[in-house]
Order: structure tokens, then sequence, then C-alpha cells
């Protein structure tokens, strides 16, 4: 069976990124590729000045009264999640894997020129790597490493 590998760089907007995976997971399922076509998102954590703040901010001990235990708690925990949302701001790139048998040429080859012309996916400088190119060892140990 043989892999081909189409690599987005979404950059950082988020709702892209949504819009990129829902279509993704809808053809799965609509088209039954469950093994054929895998995906996996590769965040890089972005190092801006406000997420640095807030981590240290979530670190603070809390007051010793109720009432001032329950409003920190309720800030705190608002702070972890803007300092969570700030780290996924980071750029994104998507590694798509089509794994279809030899048979199935015809299929993959439509798939590999349909995916990039669909809509979230356009203008994100796709990238395809095919069994045998010399980079496509170091894309596989990539998309193995992500989660």
């Amino acid at each position: 069976m043989a892999q081909t590998y189409l690599l987005f760089d979404l950059g950082s907007d988020e709702e892209k990124v949504q819009q990129a995976r829902h279509k993704l997971e809808s053809w799965k399922q609509a088209f039954r590729l469950d093994k054929k076509l895998q995906y996996k998102l590769e965040r890089e954590l972005s190092s801006e000045p406000g997420s640095a703040e807030a981590k240290s901010e979530a670190k603070e001990e809390p007051a010793k009264t109720e009432k001032a235990k329950a409003a920190k708690g309720k800030a705190k925990s608002k702070r972890k999640s803007e300092a969570a949302e700030s780290e996924n701001h980071g750029p994104v790139k998507l590694f798509v894997r089509l794994y279809f048998s030899g048979h199935e040429k015809l299929s993959e080859q439509r798939w590999i020129d349909r995916i990039p012309t669909e809509e979230p996916f356009k203008g994100s400088s796709p990238k395809i790597v095919r069994e045998g190119e010399p980079t496509f060892d170091e894309i596989l140990k990539q998309f193995d490493t992500l989660e």
C-alpha cells in the first residue's frame, strides 16, 4: 500500500483549522475512508509575552478567606483558559496521510487533486510528499510522533 502525505500550513487562524478538521472528518464518514485518510495537527507554541504573565499569575496562592478563595478561583481558572487559548494560536501545520492500496491509484489521485482545491485548504501552500521521495522518511517520523 502506498502512502502519500499532503502538508498544509494553516497559519494561526483557529477557525480555518477547525473548518479543515471538520471537512476531513465529514469526508472520512461520507466516503468510508477511515484508515485511508488520516490527519494530524502540529501546533507550534507561540511565545507571546501575555501568555508568560498569565502562567505566572495562575501559580499564585489563593487567599485565606472563603469569599476571596471563590473569587480568586474563578479568576485563576479564567487566566488558565486564556493562557491555553493564547498557546493554541501559534502556527498550525496539517498533515494528511492518504493510504490507498495499489489497485486504488485512481481514487488516490482524485483525492490528491481534490483536497488542495477545497475551501479551507486553498492558499495554505500545499506540499505533496510521495513514498520514495527524499523527504518522505522525515515526514513519516514526524507524522508518527504527533498525537
